[in-house]
């Protein structure tokens, strides 16, 4: 008896082992196996772009927060996996070689920098793992796996250079964070000014270590320029306002792609450090529309000690609602399928209006303003650019991420 027992339980082991050999998991199981559907997050919530960081996972933890809430997504729950990425690059691929090996999760979200992307964007690639940036960056990147839908140069260096040129006389300097973002960026803006008839007088790199600007700031004054174009990013480079402020310069107007709408220098430094600085930006928390006064009054509720809400936090939150409603399209978590929702040309409404994946570049369509701070550092929004396309991949590189992917990141030089 004991015998034939044994022989049945073999035997319904051995079946078991067939069907989930043959897919026989159950359905309630995500892609990662779980009960949850798993959003990694790298972001940096200490070390020098905790500022932004801090911001970015917080928009996370709301709109995950406001889907678990109403449901979850398929029936399930959202569960954040998000470790601190210390804004270090190599601590960056650590954390998304575990995100993706160890935790199993669906999808990815995070970097700051353009640096901390690209350190992590192959590994994303390798192992074709969903990856949302949701952050304005120089732009060019062309990969099936990435989705970059924070601002790009089509929003912002070409509008606000034409303006510049416009408003204040041809000559640019550029100031500028010395690696690929800066440099990239300062390429865009060399390319606006030649097409809107200017010229630039100087240009300089600060490495990301420095805080001194006195010899900078001497030779801006030397150059004489209509306008100076700031593209300094992260808690050292940011004492350029206070030296600036300073030296004794007045009335040079001052424009930006990241300035005020990310680290808020208009409030942690005192006026008239950053009088009559321009940036082109999707959102800042003074906007004045009934969707970004709901976004502020539910951030501030849930997070109130929070000193500021930028444009990367609205991305960051506008980010999760596009994933989560490609999943909902999908009926799956399955990447290549979400993927093609993506590409659907997917749109959600977000603080900042309508957001629309561009399935060709796999950037965003959406609304950008033109932002103006006074002497006391009031903050006003002189013109809006409605739903600007990022049309450069596509229209000078040939780039259709639908058919192709050429897995790399383009650059106005090229």
């Amino acid at each position: 008896m004991k015998r034939r027992f044994w022989q049945l339980l073999v035997f319904a082991l051995a079946i078991s082992i067939v069907l989930v050999g043959c897919g026989g998991e159950p359905s309630s199981k995500n892609s990662s196996g779980d009960d949850v559907i798993k959003l990694g997050v790298l972001e940096d919530r200490s070390g020098d772009f905790a500022l932004v960081g801090v911001q970015k996972y917080h928009a996370v933890e709301l709109a995950v927060e406001e889907i678990n809430n109403q449901g979850g997504l398929l029936g399930k729950q959202i569960e954040i996996v998000a470790p601190d990425t210390q804004s270090d690059d190599k601590r960056y691929q650590e954390m998304a070689r575990k995100l993706i090996l160890d935790d199993k999760v669906d999808v990815i979200m995070g970097a700051f920098s353009s640096a901390s992307r690209e350190a992590i964007r192959p590994i994303m690639e390798q192992n074709k793992m969903l990856y949302f940036y949701n952050n304005q960056y120089e732009g060019g990147v062309a990969s099936k796996y990435t989705f970059p839908t924070g601002a790009v140069p089509e929003h912002q260096v070409m509008p606000l250079i034409e303006y510049m040129i416009k408003e204040y006389g041809p000559k640019g300097y550029i100031i500028a964070a010395d690696y690929n973002f800066g440099q990239i960026t300062a390429d865009w803006v060399r390319v606006a000014s030649e097409q809107y008839g200017g010229e630039i007088v100087g240009e300089e790199f600060i490495p990301l270590g420095v805080s001194q600007f006195s010899s900078n700031i001497s030779r801006i004054q030397k150059a004489k320029p209509d306008y100076l174009v700031v593209l300094l990013t992260g808690a050292k480079q940011s004492s350029f306002y206070e030296q600036w402020n300073t030296s004794g310069i007045k009335d040079l107007p001052m424009a930006t792609t990241i300035n005020m709408a990310q680290q808020y220098e208009h409030k942690r430094f005192n006026p008239p450090a950053l009088a009559n600085m321009y940036v082109t930006a999707p959102f800042m928390e003074e906007l004045d529309t009934d969707e970004a006064k709901e976004f502020v009054k539910k951030w501030r509720d849930k997070f109130p000690d929070d000193d500021y809400i930028g444009m990367e936090a609205e991305a960051q939150y506008t980010g999760v609602y596009l994933w989560a409603k490609a999943v909902e399209q999908a009926g799956t978590t399955d990447t290549e399928k979400v993927i093609e929702a993506l590409e659907s040309g997917l749109s959600v409404e977000g603080p900042a209006g309508k957001v629309t994946i561009d399935p060709e570049s796999h950037h965003a369509i959406k609304d950008v303003y033109l932002v103006h701070a006074d002497e006391q550092h009031n903050i006003t929004f002189p013109y809006k650019w409605e739903q600007i396309k990022p049309y450069w991949l596509s229209q000078e590189k040939n780039v259709d991420l639908t058919k192709d992917s050429p897995n790399k990141q383009f650059t106005p030089l090229d």
